[in-house]
């Protein structure tokens, strides 16, 4: 089987697939009109999603293509080719993601910011840290990384809540409502943790109507995607007092413009998307399963609907 490698990491994902699977022929190269030249005759891509969307509009046409990343959207640009087999990584990312939004939960209760700036100006700061013990936390999409924060959350003695398309069963979750029940738990939780993809249902879901149903101590937590957040609105409610702060690690434009007030913002801690970096290891485990499948004519891992866009 041919396996084209367009990625940044590209040379590392060439080694690790040589030393795993020596019988794949591995095509890559960092040059973009190579890359193109090689993607003519290579029906399996494993990549970055804006790599693999620029050798779309090309007019390549492979049979399967394997993203690197858990999102998906420059592949569901308006005009792309959907006639292909597309595969988001799954299962990599729930004990990275995890670490993050624990940094800043125990940071939250325990202040840490605060207490800088109390040694910046030379305060002795004994104020006594808070517990997550008892805090309510809302998840908001419960999916293959949502399902595994709230695993890693549970011996922390906290309880969890989330949003999915639709209400069902899930443990280790109390509740998993619909998204017509966000205005509801907003209100009951002390974190609000966005892990919602990038789908026309998802645009704008945080706005100021919203925000304003938050409890003034809450936290909110943005891991999924910026269009899930009206920036203004979120600066506004910050300001008023609405919610307590808030962890923005993901933007609408990336890097964020100079002038954008969430630079300045009160409360608000920029991460830059640096949550969940993908492990090569882990990712190309990952994509060899997913060989194996596809050459067996079987399901594939993290396999994408195009309808639904995740």
């Amino acid at each position: 089987m041919r396996v084209l490698i367009a990625e940044q990491d590209h040379p590392l994902y060439a080694q690790l697939l040589g030393e795993a699977a020596p019988d794949l022929e591995v095509l890559t190269s960092g040059d973009s009109a190579e890359l193109s030249r090689l993607a003519a005759d290579c029906p399996v891509w494993l990549g970055q999603p804006d790599l693999l969307a620029t050798l779309l509009r090309q007019g390549h046409q492979p049979q399967w293509l394997q993203s690197t990343w858990a999102g998906i959207t420059p592949l569901l640009a308006d005009g792309l080719l959907r006639n292909y087999r597309l595969t988001r990584a799954v299962g990599i990312y729930g004990q990275v993601m995890a670490e993050f939004v624990l940094t800043y939960m125990l940071g939250h209760e325990r202040e840490v910011l605060a207490r800088l700036v109390s040694q910046v100006e030379r305060k002795w700061d004994s104020r006594m840290g808070q517990s997550l013990a008892g805090r309510k936390v809302l998840i908001v999409g419960t999916g293959d990384i949502g399902q595994s924060v709230a695993e890693f959350l549970v011996p922390f003695g906290v309880k969890l809540y989330g949003i999915a398309s639709t209400a069902r069963e899930q443990a280790p979750f109390v509740e998993v409502a619909g998204l017509d029940q966000l205005g509801r738990l907003v209100g009951e939780v002390d974190y609000v943790i966005n892990l919602l993809p990038n789908t026309p249902a998802t645009h704008d879901l945080y706005d100021a109507a919203l925000f304003k149903q938050f409890k003034p101590t809450g936290l909110f937590i943005n891991v999924g995607r910026g269009v899930s957040v009206v920036d203004a609105d979120l600066v506004e409610a910050l300001k008023e007092g609405h919610l307590a702060g808030a962890v923005i690690d993901v933007c609408r434009q990336e890097p964020l413009p100079q002038r954008h007030p969430f630079w300045t913002a009160w409360g608000l801690l920029l991460t830059g998307h640096s949550s969940a970096p993908t492990s090569p290891p882990m990712m190309v485990e990952l994509f060899l399963q997913n060989v194996q499948a596809y050459k067996a004519k079987q399901a594939l891992r993290g396999e994408v609907s195009f309808e639904r866009g995740y």
